[in-house]
């Protein structure tokens, strides 16, 4: 008797997911192959990702289209690497510029860090949206690049090659168009796939939720958080994930070069404590999955010594000139003060507690100053954003400094400044403060 497999029939597995059947991993192995073969025209593929959207996926399922996923191209290998070979991914949030910081840093404690990144999504930064506001760096190089300079740097930050995950392009520009993003399973699969054709073995996810990302409540960041550790380890990679808070910009800055000077700055010792408790945090788990520490104690002080060495700072400028950088224009661009044509410092209205700063406000001003991509084709203007950000908690006098917004047109004044101060809430008494880190899996 033929498996139905062997009968292959897309119309009717289609129908199947849409009443709620399990698909075997030959069935879906095979969709994949098809899916990259472009085999499936758009229309029944487009069905398909509907009736996943609907019905979903079972974990096993998940697991078997993660895996078809990363297998429908190149899997980077290190094998000949004694250094354990190891990442971090993060859905994304305003001001989120932890790989920058995170990737010297785990270099310097001994690991190997293949880094493949993203663009901006919606009003979060993008990783290499960051790096390309470096003067003269690449984040497009092939397969061997990336291999050569993880062997040779320790790390790279990059973006992904059209050899690896192909299924993934073509599955996300339909997911795109047809309503389908917001599916779990989906983005599971995306995200996972992705890392997995890293050869890695030990990953960190970093899962956001508030207005500052896609996820806006914790329940929905926790279910997908529990979702791709589970995938991850099914697929045999040591895969933790924390569970963060996004409702106010990370750190002090955001915009995609002022996020690059802020991390400069980090990792030469300025303090910025959110992003610090995030990336000693995450590097302590890798050291735990890697067996690199036997406690996370001992994990913590390790890393933290190892940033406070500033060994990670020079590590990252090994890492950007590997890429290209010009360095001399690089670090004259690092001591401007500022590099858009025009800064505002917003001053308070109010004396009292900040309340609230709100990083879906910020992200969206960002967006509009044309610091995030409205469109895929949209060009990005690395110089705008905002620093120097008072954070909830705080206490500020009437007058004193929230904020500096960085722009370009003279003319839009008057609408940073209130769309700045939108961002802000400012009351008689502070609220009770929560933990940045609501929750590790």
């Amino acid at each position: 008797m033929k498996t139905r497999c062997e009968n292959f029939n897309f119309v009717r597995l289609i129908e199947l997911k849409r009443d709620g059947e399990e698909l075997t991993a030959e069935e879906i192995r095979e969709i994949v192959r098809r899916i990259v073969s472009s085999e499936i025209p758009d229309y029944q593929l487009s069905a398909f990702l509907m009736a996943v959207y609907f019905r979903g996926l079972s974990i096993n399922e998940t697991t078997a289209l993660t895996l078809a996923m990363r297998d429908s191209g190149e899997v980077l290998k290190f094998s000949e690497t004694a250094n354990p070979v190891v990442d971090k991914h993060s859905t994304g949030g305003v001001g989120d510029k932890v790989s920058l910081a995170l990737v010297p840093l785990l270099i310097a404690l001994g690991f190997r860090v293949p880094m493949i990144s993203g663009r901006s999504l919606g009003i979060t930064g993008g990783t290499l949206d960051k790096m390309e506001s470096i003067p003269g760096l690449s984040v497009n190089l092939s397969t061997e690049q990336i291999y050569k300079q993880v062997m040779e740097i320790g790390g790279v930050i990059c973006g992904q090659t059209p050899r690896l995950v192909p299924a993934d392009r073509r599955m996300y520009s339909l997911r795109d168009v047809t309503g389908t993003v917001p599916s779990i399973p989906l983005i599971v699969a995306s995200i996972m796939s992705k890392k997995l054709a890293e050869g890695l073995s030990a990953l960190v996810l970093d899962v956001k939720f508030g207005s500052g990302t896609f996820m806006k409540d914790f329940d929905s960041a926790n279910r997908l958080a529990l979702q791709m550790a589970e995938v991850g380890n099914n697929c045999g990679v040591k895969t933790r994930a924390i569970i963060s808070r996004m409702d106010t910009p990370l750190g002090y800055a955001a915009g995609n070069w002022l996020e690059v000077k802020e991390i400069v700055e980090f990792l030469n010792g300025k303090s910025v404590p959110d992003l610090y408790e995030l990336v000693i945090e995450i590097a302590a788990l890798l050291m735990i999955e890697t067996g690199k520490s036997d406690s996370i104690e001992k994990a913590r002080e390790q890393t933290k010594e190892c940033l406070a060495s500033k060994v990670p700072l020079k590590i990252w400028e090994k890492l950007i000139a590997a890429q290209g950088a010009d360095l001399d224009l690089y670090h004259k661009k690092i001591s401007q003060d500022y590099t858009a044509p025009c800064i505002m410092e917003v001053k308070s209205p109010k004396e009292g507690y900040i309340t609230e700063c709100n990083a879906g406000v910020i992200g969206e001003l960002i967006r509009e100053l044309g610091g995030c991509r409205i469109a895929a084709d949209s060009e990005i203007n690395h110089e705008v954003g905002v620093d120097m950000l008072k954070k909830p908690d705080e206490y500020i006098r009437k007058g004193e400094i929230l904020g500096r917004v960085h722009f370009s047109n003279p003319s839009q004044t008057e609408l940073v400044k209130n769309r700045f101060l939108a961002a802000y809430k400012i009351a008689d008494n502070p609220l009770e403060r929560l933990p940045l880190i609501a929750k590790v899996v």
